[in-house]
């Protein structure tokens, strides 16, 4: 069942593959109510059950966001337009088009997931041009009087990354951008994909957040997380370790990957198999190495090209 996180704040359990406390959808309540995530499609029909269950109409919500356009977040969102249809689709700009016209995200995601696109994670269908809102940084959703949703332009993670803090509850409501933090598994891991992963924009999004002084931060995967100012330093330094060691391994010619597992697998040694397995789907270590690869190859190519062995 949903529950509230803070005052108008429904954290809707989207359940990723049936898995729980993986993905989280959030309903900031008011006269225009707005919907925080959408999951991903195979989540959709949980999600709207979980919806009609707390009495949303079809015709109530007034706006669905998405922090970026990973499938995990927005591959609902085609699925979920179509069942409110008065809904405005509030998107970073640089994803926007990819929500119209999701073909070419949908042949990247295939080729990353594989036989996992299809069954667990499905696709994204298209939305209508004119439902969809590009959000500007420090853009206010208006949900009711006094009650705004505010847009932190967050990259890093991704291009197309936003935030938005809750001007009612004080919480932000931070996608991927703060890292992945599995009830189940406990530990906090930086989330760091191909193709966009950024370490110093990371860095600077989590500065952004601090700055606001948020009374909890949201995580996507999953849920509220208190001591944010605490939460945003461990999520820093999370961030940097990682990428020391994926920059030394780089520069020896060493595998990445391994490099990321000798360091920082044995903080999962003592969860449980299946808890285990649903970090390692979401927020694996390869995928983690591949992208942090990406950025060493793109920031630092020029400067030191890495020599094997």
């Amino acid at each position: 069942m949903p529950s509230y996180i803070g005052p108008g704040v429904l954290e809707v359990d989207t359940l990723l593959g049936g898995w729980e406390k993986v993905t989280a959808g959030y309903l900031i309540e008011g006269p225009a109510p707005v919907l925080i995530e959408t999951g991903s499609q195979s989540s959709v029909p949980t999600l709207l059950e979980a919806l009609a269950r707390h009495g949303v109409a079809a015709t109530d919500l007034a706006g669905i966001a998405v922090t970026h356009i990973h499938l995990d977040h927005a591959g609902g969102v085609g699925d979920v337009a179509r069942a409110f249809p008065n809904a405005t689709v509030y998107v970073h700009e640089k994803g926007a088009r990819h929500l119209v016209d999701p073909e070419r995200l949908v042949r990247s995601a295939a080729m990353v997931y594989g036989d996992l696109l299809d069954s667990l994670y499905g696709r994204l269908d298209p939305t209508p041009g004119d439902r969809v809102h590009v959000l500007e940084d420090g853009e206010e959703i208006r949900v009711g009087p006094g009650r705004t949703l505010t847009t932190i332009d967050s990259p890093g993670h991704a291009k197309h990354h936003l935030a938005l803090h809750d001007s009612e509850s004080g919480i932000i409501f931070a996608g991927d951008a703060v890292g992945v933090r599995l009830p189940d598994a406990g530990v906090l891991r930086p989330a760091t994909p191909p193709a966009d992963f950024d370490l110093d924009q990371a860095v600077n999004s989590l500065h952004k957040f601090a700055s606001r002084s948020p009374s909890g931060i949201a995580l996507a995967h999953y849920g509220l997380v208190g001591d944010p100012a605490g939460l945003l330093e461990e999520a820093e330094s999370t961030l940097r370790d990682w990428a020391a060691t994926a920059e030394a391994a780089w520069r020896g010619g060493d595998d990445i990957a391994q490099a990321l597992t000798d360091r920082f697998g044995a903080q999962i040694d003592g969860v449980a198999e299946e808890h285990r397995a649903k970090l390692e789907t979401l927020n694996g270590i390869h995928s983690n190495a591949a992208g942090l690869k990406r950025w060493l190859e793109t920031t630092k190519g020029d400067s030191a090209h890495p020599h094997p062995h």
